[in-house]
């Protein structure tokens, strides 16, 4: 393609700049082959000519189109070059705020200077699971890519971290860190991910510091390994470090500081654990005032300092190992404050008693005078003797310098081994993702020994990743087959090969130092005399002989050669070595002492786990023949480096670029020139080239395809989308070179792409241009056929009147027809009648010999039937008559049997009629009692009585004053009458006056004039009255109308106060219901925990050797019905304490429960004992006389009766106790727990209550254990004096055994109708007093009324008041008659009520009578003779829906109906909810039989089993949706039959009888609850898991109306495709997998109102996940993209249109997601639409609307960005919103769900129980 095609007249290209470094431009006139200069006008308006090079020739950079700019991944710009690179870096970062770019393989990340909410929980959320290229760059993204890459390839990982000092690495790094300990957990419960992130801020604390470039910059080099399990859970860590700022420790430049640990131990000197340290504050010591900036802005560093020491904590470094930390440093920084003095010109001395090295001593525990000796001498040794020199001022001072950075460093090392011990576990590794937290490329105005390390680790890490660069190319091109072509590319190995090869710098440096006499000097002339003429990148400066200057990848830098040989050297004196080696502080010794450890090569303390720990510093702890074998520091970091370069070799990488904007710290400042600087260094530009040197643009076909359809013609388009492309290409391209077909890809060199889409833009715009050629015509013809519509008009009038005439003429035309017409008619009418009847005719006479055919037939048939039916009745009757004949011989003999039974039972009661009297004794006691409490309670009821006939009398006294006060007031309105009659008459005089002083008028003419002139001012005066009374009528109207609007107001305020209190009760309301669900949730995660772990302590116990086989159903029986039982009990005091505790006082809850537990543990025992002495009684019977034994019996009885009496107590405690928990829980919104609330009454009354109660049956135990123990006593002395022979004599007295036990029931059931009767009476009693107290009040208030009455009707006229009196009367008698209406109501129920329970007992009595007639037979009628069975079938009117079972069949029941149930089969074949009825018709039957413990293990049983199917099964979600339908089927059961009036309204009578009759279940009901809130959120997660993968496919990617979106070029990191390939997730698929959730649930017969809360739960999730992605995903906001969402929400609302589900609130879940797809839609240009777009998006957040805006991209070249002010006017309107800043909605978030109550119209008899259920042995009854 010629230059002359793409450099043409509005072409804009990229041109140098000395400010921007580069300016766009745009070409005013075409480029001709051969000009020397361009044409260009700037943005600002100005015109310039720009030069070529006229050897080059090279034509300026073109200017990408504006829709691929601020692309995510640089590599997707059709021009790949340094100004395209910058600007669309500098889009993103300042008008987008987007600080992450991808370019190809490598993340590159811009330091906002800002904190951004884009690091949270619910990002790595949304970014985990996702492929890297499906979200909008970030760190998080290739954190998982290089997660997933492990998982899937299983190969090790590494994140290569690099930049400047500022740029953000630590951060960048940190949060990497953050992702992997978030997503993948830790495999073990030590919780390794929360120590792998407690290791930062150990690590920031003593290796960070603050810089001119950064106030938190990382002074050294770490290489972290996370290590990973085979489940990919991590499982530890360990951390190399490289290269340390020792010099830092002593010498700070201008605005730094030394590291931060110093300034914290100075910030926190005044705590008292840091008062032996003797710190002050951080301008006090040398080492930490040298730079003037002690403080950071924003920084706490006493909270700094505290999180430092919880970090140690939590990997284990104990409190005092962490003061010996402290001490230690405490100790360097009192050794900078140690000033050493001249003594002459070659020594130095220490003044004596110098207060820091006196500190510093103490501190370390050395001896003060050899500290002192050491610091001012160094030993000297020779071959026969050795001495001590003196060292001078300098070099004393530079030793103790010296020495505090070895100790530094040695405290360094032992930090950053210990954190490696307590991140290192025993679990096998099987993999790692390493973090590299490296130093970039630096250059300073002196550049030393430290630059030159990181510049040379720099050089390796550029080699290694210019060669994956180069690999991943050649491997991308392999793969698609195409032609591979060798590309240069820039290779930095002579540079390094300078560096570290033979002879190199490194050798050179090394050697000098090995030299007697070394200097930088003559290291320096080495090196000019080695280097200068040998290799090109090697230079000398010209103004200096000590400095050198090579030429790096990124730049060329000048090095100083002092101080290079000491830095390398890194000698301190070994004698102060030795003082500090001879210390008493363990944690010194423990420092300088790991030299006797084993030594690796390089010089390296083996560490745990076979892993090496590479450290630069040299080992000082060798002795002097180990000395010249010593390695420099540069060799251990060429050694660490070259470790380093293997193991990322080994790995696969992943690079992060850290960019620093600016070097003024601003918040979204760019800056290019520093920019271009980095992106040069760091190797993005060389990525840039390598790519841009073959192929950069890939497209697959598909995206090809969509991309450029309109480009191709109908004819061109086949079936193969490859061969289409191909063709296409051809035509548009004629330069094959330009462009190469892969596999999958079509690769284009750069350029072309925006060639197609310059191609693809003229094609749209002459699209255009005929488009609007079309409208302009179709305005142009309407005018057109507006005219020719007028003259058609006056033609058609003219017409209309010729027409006239002719429809005249054609009218009579039309009549004459007519008449032929209907003389035709007549004709053709007449001979069709008489052909029909003739038909008729003979249809007749065929018709009935067919009827009398069939009728002979008939008459046959029947006849035989008759004969048939006689023969067969005949045989009936003989049948019957034999069968009847059996069956009454078979009555016979059960009647006589029965007889005789019923006669020896009289008999034996005609003998016991005496022991009957005597038993009855104790019940007269009994009695009397129960009379003498009956009493006290009527002396009570008379004095309430009295009490209510003082309160009567004082009411008629009070009515009697107010009577007088109304007599008083009337008088007082007679007298007002009275002086109105007066006023009246003195008016009448007074005219009488007038009259006589018009008289004298015409007497007196004076008089007249002055009658005239008082006229006039009377008139005058009358005017200003009528004035003022108009005026004062207005001012009245004024206020009656601003007393309306200010009542008007007052009331709306009312509605809407309410409103909000209606609205926040139930927002209240929800969120406890939402943390009551959550602890549910947090309570099952932590049975589920349990569960596991006892099921891991099983198998670990079943896998010892040696162990006993045993039978696996009795042993898998056996341990279910112990865990059922343990977990029974485990949950019933968990769910009590958790019931109690929910609103009440705590201490008088735990006393109360503590009186229960007492009670129950007393009842028990007693039970115990009564059971033992029965049965030694039945043993010691035989011997005893009839006088023991009655008088035995009487004891027993009494023993059991006192049982009895302390049961009936408890169950009267424990529903005191649930009537406490109801109140409390009903009023705890009103504040319950407040002392003086009701509930708080309720509970004292009852507290009071109960320990009176307590006490009385304690007094009753000791009574009754007394009387044991004596019974007891004379048992064992009754046994030991009996003879054997009275054994024989009175064995025929235990046939009054039956006689005794009936006895015991008899005197049961008279004590439980004597207490029931004295409880009906107590209860009649309390409801008379608060009948009587509700009436007292109710006159009262009607007393407050009347006078409130009275005080309005006395300022009424009188009119008036005699109407309000009435209408007052007329109120009154309406409420009485209401209340009595009501009252009838009452009794009427009650009598209905009655009624039933009558004909209930009736209809037992019926059958028992019945039963006893059958038994009465004679004794005669019993023959011995065989008994045939007979089956007698069961009427099904006799079920009373009830199921028995027996005991050993419960754990049957539990596994048949719950655990091996398969729900498909019981949906589609049987009714709904079978199973909770089958569980519901068996706990009927065990109420029936009142046997509370077979209540309690089956519902144990019930709610342990479907527990365990859900946690086995729990990911189906046809089970999860049986179970809930069922378990709220039963929820429903226990409410509809628990016998409760609210819960029966709906129940016929019927099942009104079918209540439950003797256990209250209402806290069973309460675990139900929370069983089937559990069995909810486990549906929820389930279909959240199903419908996950499907909704961002077909939301947002899949195009459900073809051609509206168009596909931009994506760049290496390529996205999911949007079209619908096999296998890819569409809008139909979620629509077919939600219709499939509703019909199953529908199928288990779940309840409406249930399905609605999941149905808004389902469609919850769907927004959230669709809109978080849209949030994310650059990509995808554009106006195409919205009128996708929309079509695909409007989709969905059918859906919930046709389901009948738009009430359930699912519509308004989307609401977010849809007001963003508008946003995407609507203008964004003016104020207008600003505001339009604050009133529109109410359900989006600020910063959710401020991102989108920010994300949208323009798909096509007629669509515009949002410009940066338009988003501040958004901003600066939505600034008063309060809102969350949170950026993401929730996704986890759970709707907290209710259960309605929902009754069932089926009968429970009627239910039939499939055999397929395998319940043969359930019994109906």
């Amino acid at each position: 393609m010629a230059a002359s095609e793409l450099y043409t007249k509005c072409a804009r290209v990229w041109i140098p700049d000395a400010e921007e470094v580069w300016k766009s431009a745009e070409l005013t006139k075409d480029y001709k082959n051969g000009d020397a200069s361009l044409q260009l006008m700037l943005e600002d308006g100005t015109s310039i000519e720009h030069t070529l090079d006229p050897k080059t020739k090279n034509l300026p950079y073109l200017r990408n189109p504006d829709i691929l700019v601020g692309e995510n991944d640089l590599t997707a710009l059709s021009y790949l070059h340094e100004p395209a690179v910058l600007h669309n870096l500098k889009v993103r970062f300042v008008d987008s705020k987007l600080i992450y770019t991808y370019c190809g393989i490598v993340l590159v990340a811009i330091n906002p200077y800002e904190t951004l909410p884009i690091y949270g929980t619910d990002i790595i959320n949304a970014y985990s699971g996702q492929n890297m290229g499906d979200m909008d760059p970030h760190i998080f993204a290739v954190a998982e890519e290089a997660y997933k890459q492990m998982a899937r390839d299983e190969r090790n990982q590494s994140i290569i971290v690099s930049g400047e000092s500022g740029a953000g690495k630590t951060v960048s790094a940190k949060y990497a860190m953050r992702y992997f300990a978030t997503v993948s957990g830790s495999a073990s419960e030590a919780n390794v991910e929360e120590k792998v992130l407690a290791s930062n801020p150990i690590m920031e604390a003593i290796g960070n510091a603050k810089t001119t470039r950064n106030d938190n910059s990382s002074r050294f080099g770490k290489y972290i390994e996370i290590g990973f399990d085979t489940r990919f859970r991590i499982i530890g860590a360990n951390m190399r470090t490289y290269l340390l700022e020792k010099s830092r420790v002593v010498f700070q430049a201008d605005e730094e500081r030394n590291y931060h640990i110093f300034y914290q131990l100075c910030a926190s000197s005044h705590l008292p654990e840091f008062k032996n340290l003797k710190l002050s504050s951080a301008n006090d010591f040398l080492y930490t005032r040298q730079g003037r900036s002690p403080v950071i802005g924003g920084v706490d560093d006493t909270k700094e300092l505290s999180t430092t020491r919880n970090a140690f904590t939590l990997l284990g470094i104990n409190e005092s190992y962490q003061m010996g930390l402290f001490q230690v440093l405490a100790a360097i920084l009192h050794l900078g404050n140690v000033e050493i003095k001249d003594r002459d010109s070659d020594s130095s001395v220490i003044p004596p008693n110098n207060r820091h090295l006196t500190a510093f001593c103490e501190l370390v525990g050395v001896t003060y005078q050899d500290m002192s000796q050491w610091l001012c001498h160094r030993k000297l040794k020779t071959a026969t003797e050795t001495y001590v020199k003196p060292l001078p001022r300098l070099q004393a001072t530079n030793a103790r310098d010296a020495l505090s950075k070895h100790i530094y460093a040695k405290l360094f090392n032992w930090i950053v081994e210990h954190v490696n011990k307590a991140l290192i576990t025993n679990v096998k590794q099987h993999s790692f993702i390493g973090v590299l937290d490296i130093y970039g490329f630096e250059t300073f105005e002196i550049n030393s020994f430290e630059q030159f390390c990181i510049n040379y680790a720099n050089e390796k890490l550029q080699q290694q990743f210019n060669m994956h660069v180069f690999k991943l190319e050649q491997e991308e091109y392999m793969k698609e087959q195409i032609p591979w072509t060798l590309i240069d590319f820039y290779d930095n190995q002579p540079c390094i090969n300078l560096i570290e090869a033979k002879m190199g710098i490194l050798d050179l440096l090394d050697e000098e130092c090995k030299m007697p006499k070394g200097s930088d000097d003559s290291w320096a002339q080495k090196l000019y005399n080695t280097h200068l003429k040998t290799s090109s990148l090697f230079e000398k400066p010209r103004m200096s002989n000590r400095a050198f200057i090579i030429k790096h990848f990124a730049d060329k830098v000048e090095y100083q050669c002092d101080g290079f040989l000491e830095k390398n050297k890194d000698t301190v004196n070994e004698e102060q070595i030795n003082v500090l080696k001879a210390s008493k502080f363990e944690l010194l010794m423990e420092l300088f002492h790991d030299g006797e450890k084993a030594i690796s090569p390089t010089g390296q303390v083996q560490g745990t786990g076979g892993r090496t720990r590479l450290s630069i510093k040299p080992d000082k702890s060798r002795d002097s023949k180990s000395k010249e074998h010593k390695k420099t520091v540069g060799c251990q970091f060429r050694n660490s480096l070259q470790m380093l370069m293997e193991t990322l070799n080994a790995t696969t990488p992943h690079y992060v670029r850290c960019i620093k904007p600016n070097d003024f710290k601003m918040a979204f400042t760019f800056d290019p020139k520093r920019a271009v600087q980095q992106l040069r260094a760091c190797g993005v530009l060389e990525t840039i080239r390598i790519s841009a040197a073959g192929f950069p643009s890939r497209w697959t076909y598909q995206e090809f395809f969509s991309r450029y359809r309109v480009l191709m013609k109908q004819k061109d388009v086949l079936p193969d989308k490859k061969l289409t492309c191909k063709n296409v290409l051809e035509k548009l391209v004629q330069d094959q070179d330009k462009y190469q077909f892969g596999k999958t890809k079509i690769f284009f060199r750069a350029g072309q792409v925006a060639y197609l889409e310059k191609l693809r833009a003229d094609k749209l715009r002459a699209a255009c241009i005929r488009i609007q050629k079309t409208i302009r015509c179709w305005l142009a013809r309407k005018k057109y056929l507006r005219k020719r519509s007028a003259a058609i008009t006056i033609q058609r009038f003219t017409r209309g009147y010729q027409a006239r005439c002719l429809a005249k003429f054609m009218r009579r035309t039309q009549a004459a027809t007519v008449i032929q017409k209907y003389r035709r008619m007549y004709v053709e009418k007449k001979r069709y009648r008489q052909k029909q009847a003739a038909a008729l005719a003979m249809q007749t006479i065929l018709r009935a010999y067919m009827a009398r055919q069939k009728y002979q037939a008939l008459l046959r048939e029947h006849k035989a039937v008759i004969i048939q039916r006689h023969v067969r009745g005949w045989l009936a009757r003989c049948w019957y008559k034999r069968c009847l004949v059996s069956i009454v011989v078979l009555q016979c003999c059960i009647r006589r049997m029965r007889a005789r039974r019923e006669l020896k039972k009289l008999k034996i009661e005609a003998r016991s009629v005496e022991h009957f009297k005597k038993l009855n004794k104790g019940m007269e006691n009994k009695i009397m009692q129960l009379q003498r409490r009956i009493d006290e309670q009527s002396k009570e009821n008379r004095s309430v009585n009295e009490k209510l006939v003082g309160l009567e009398n004082s009411y008629t006294a009070e009515s009697e004053r107010m009577r007088g006060e109304l007599n008083r007031l009337r008088g007082v309105e007679e007298e007002a009458k009275k002086k109105t009659n007066q006023v009246t008459s003195l008016l009448e005089e007074l005219e009488k006056l007038r009259k006589e002083l018009s008289a004298t008028q015409q007497e007196k003419k004076t008089i007249e004039d002055w009658a005239q002139t008082y006229r006039n001012e009377m008139e005058k005066m009358v005017s200003e009255l009528k004035e003022q009374n108009g005026s004062l009528k207005k001012d009245k109207d004024d206020l009656n109308r601003m007393i309306q609007e200010q009542s008007q107001q007052m009331t709306e305020k009312m509605v809407r106060s309410i409103a909000q209190e209606t609205q926040q009760l139930e927002t209240d309301l929800n969120e406890e219901r939402s943390r009551y669900q959550n602890l549910l949730t947090e309570h099952l995660r932590l049975e589920e925990k349990y569960d596991d772990l006892k099921e891991a302590m099983v198998s670990s116990n079943v896998s010892k050797p040696g162990h006993r086989r045993t039978d696996s159903t009795h042993s898998s029986n056996e341990s279910e019905y112990t865990y059922n039982s343990e977990y029974a009990e485990l949950e019933e005091g968990s769910r009590a304490a958790e019931d109690v505790t929910r609103g009440m006082d705590t201490s008088l809850t735990l006393k109360l429960q503590k009186r229960l537990t007492e009670l129950e543990q007393e009842k028990q025992s007693l039970r115990n004992e009564l059971e033992n002495k029965e049965d030694q009684f039945q043993r010691a019977r035989a011997r005893d006389d009839a006088e023991f034994k009655k008088a035995r019996g009487a004891e027993l009885e009494y023993e059991s009766l006192k049982r009895q009496e302390l049961e009936s107590e408890n169950k009267k405690l424990k529903h005191n106790l649930a009537e406490m928990r109801q109140s409390l829980l009903g009023d705890a919104a009103a504040g319950a727990g407040a002392p003086g609330s009701p509930a708080y009454k309720v509970l004292l009354e009852q507290l009071n209550a109960s320990c009176e109660e307590l006490d009385v049956r304690k007094e009753e135990v000791l009574i009754l254990r007394s009387q044991l123990v004596s019974q007891k006593e004379a048992m064992h002395h009754k046994e030991t004096m009996t003879e054997p022979s009275v054994y024989a004599e009175d064995v025929s007295k235990l046939k009054d055994a039956d006689e005794l036990k009936q006895a015991c029931i008899g005197l049961k059931d008279t004590n439980r109708l004597l207490e029931h009767q004295l409880q009906t009476q107590r209860r009649t009693y309390d409801n008379e007093v608060e009948s009587l107290r509700s009436e007292l009040q109710n006159v009262k208030e009607e007393n407050n009324r009347q006078q409130q009455l009275l005080a309005q009707n006395l300022q009424l006229p009188p009119e008036a008041r005699i109407e309000a009196s009435l209408q007052h009367e007329i109120t009154r008698l309406t409420n009485e008659n209401l209340d009595l209406m009501e009252q009838l109501e009452k009794q009427d129920r009650t009598i209905r009520k009655l009624k039933k329970q009558l004909k209930v007992y009736s209809k037992r009595i019926g059958e028992m009578g019945a039963g006893q007639t059958e038994g009465q037979t004679s004794p005669g009628q019993m023959v011995d003779e065989p008994i045939h069975p007979v089956n007698i079938p069961r009427r099904e009117k006799d079920f009373q829906g009830m199921l028995e079972y027996k005991k050993e069949d419960e754990l049957k029941l539990v596994k048949n109906l719950i655990l091996e149930l398969k729900p498909r089969g019981v949906a589609v074949n049987l009714i709904p909810g079978l199973p909770a009825y089958i569980l519901f018709m068996c706990l009927r039957h065990a109420d029936y039989v009142n046997d509370d413990q077979k209540v309690r293990t089956l519902l144990t049983s019930t709610i342990n089993s479907i527990k365990k199917i859900l946690k086995k099964r729990g990911d189906d979600f046809e089970t999860v949706s049986f179970w809930l339908a069922n378990t709220c089927r039963f929820l429903h059961c226990l409410k509809q039959y628990s016998g409760d009036e609210a819960f029966m309204k709906h129940n016929t009578q019927r099942q009104n009888e079918h209540c439950l009759s003797n256990f209250d279940l209402a806290e069973y009901r309460q675990v139900i609850s929370d069983l089937a809130i559990q069995i909810y959120q486990q549906l929820i997660k389930c279909m959240e898991n199903i419908l996950q993968p499907m909704i961002v496919s077909g939301m947002l990617e899949h195009e459900t109306i073809q051609g509206v979106s168009g596909v931009k070029p994506t760049g290496l990191r390529k996205r999911t495709s949007s079209i619908a390939d096999e296998g890819t997730y569409t809008l139909d698929s979620i629509l077919r997998q939600l219709s499939a959730f509703h019909s199953t649930m529908c199928q288990h017969g779940t309840d409406p109102e249930l399905i609605k809360q999941v149905v808004k739960q389902q469609f919850y999730i769907i927004g959230a996940v669709t809109l978080n992605n849209l949030l994310l995903r650059k990509d995808m906001c554009s106006w195409s993209k919205g009128m996708q969402i929309r079509y695909n929400v409007s989709q969905l609302e059918e859906w919930l249109r046709d389901k009948g589900l738009m009430t359930c609130g699912a519509k308004e879940t989307l609401e977010p997601l849809i007001q963003a797809a508008q946003l995407l839609q609507v203008k964004k240009k003016t104020d207008e639409d600003a505001e339009a777009i604050c009133s529109m998006c109410l359900a989006l957040t600020t910063a959710q609307i401020v991102k989108v805006l920010n994300l949208y991209t323009p798909v096509n070249e007629f669509e515009e960005r949002v410009s940066v002010a338009f988003i501040r006017t958004i901003q600066t309107r939505l600034r008063d919103r309060c809102e969350s800043p949170q950026l993401l909605m929730d996704t986890k978030m759970i709707y907290p769900v209710t259960f309605p109550f929902s009754p069932s119209s089926l009968a429970l008899e009627t239910i039939q129980i499939p055999g397929s259920l395998n319940l043969a042995f359930l019994t109906r009854v």
